[in-house]
């Protein structure tokens, strides 16, 4: 990797760079091999210019790979650990890996988007039921492990100045869809851990925010949608979305990239909307087919 360009570097003809240097800061991301992990890792390392220390359970091997070549070729570091992300040991362990690899107060972003959720019916006596193994291990992946990444990085003091911690929220806060309660349940606990943890790290001068998005085309969803379900699927976010269409994990990741500058510093303990106005149409949709 080429060596970090100073403020005052100039290239060999004498005309002074045009380029902001890199920053020598690093983003942690749980889930980073697919979907919305896998493009935010992508986009920090463009702008603001993160390494990337990544997280991901190894169910899509191509697309970590391909995360970190794309990481490498934007001139940023790289590091992706194969682990459960979701446990108190797997946190400890990962942020003792982590501080080895990028050193005290390296981490300027970190972004909590594993996925890990059990979907059903609580009063179901059918396959459907969520048990409590199943309930233990959606919060534990959805909501707890923010906790516990939070309560590790600080530990062993890896937090940057000014750090910015992102969990990551969507609009069933706002609505009932069958079979998500579990997922709703484990998301509102997340936003409560994030008001309380960005009272707990403001005054050391770091931020804790919720960002809030629709529906986006990830692998998971084609793993689990056949063809004609997805079809159906972006139809009908089409229909209730101002936009006329459904956001992408190229724009989640853009606008995480803002939240990592100086403008976005105020943010703090917020649920930020960036569902493009998702659920506005619901009623209508009901009322006028």
């Amino acid at each position: 990797m080429p060596a970090p360009r100073h403020l005052d570097d100039t290239p060999p003809d004498g005309t002074p760079s045009t380029e902001d240097p890199p920053d020598p800061r690093w983003a942690l991301i749980l889930g980073v091999s697919s979907g919305t992990g896998a493009a935010i890792a992508e986009a920090v390392a463009r702008k603001p210019g993160l390494g990337v220390f990544g997280v991901h359970r190894g169910r899509y091997p191509d697309t970590a790979r391909q995360v970190e070549a794309r990481v490498r070729e934007a001139g940023r570091d790289v590091f992706l650990r194969q682990a459960d992300a979701s446990t108190p040991d797997s946190a400890e362990a990962g942020a003792d890996v982590l501080l080895e690899r990028a050193g005290p107060r390296s981490v300027k972003l970190f972004v909590h988007a594993i996925a890990g959720a059990s979907v059903g019916r609580f009063l179901s006596e059918g396959p459907d039921r969520l048990h409590p193994r199943r309930v233990q291990r959606t919060f534990d992946c959805m909501a707890h492990s923010f906790v516990y990444w939070t309560q590790a990085l600080v530990k062993r003091d890896l937090l940057a100045p000014d750090a910015r911690l992102l969990g990551l929220q969507n609009p069933l806060d706002q609505t009932h869809l069958g079979n998500t309660g579990l997922i709703s349940a484990a998301k509102a606990a997340l936003e409560m851990y994030v008001r309380h943890l960005a009272m707990e790290l403001g005054p050391r001068g770091h931020r804790v925010n919720l960002l809030k998005f629709g529906t986006v085309m990830t692998p998971a969803l084609h793993h689990v949608y056949a063809p004609e379900a997805l079809a159906h699927l972006e139809a009908r976010h089409a229909a209730m979305t101002p936009a006329g269409r459904m956001c992408t994990v190229e724009e989640v990741a853009r606008f995480v990239s803002v939240l990592t500058g100086d403008e976005a510093g105020w943010f703090n303990g917020a649920t930020i909307d960036f569902s493009g106005g998702m659920t506005l149409r619901l009623m209508d949709l009901v009322l006028n087919p």
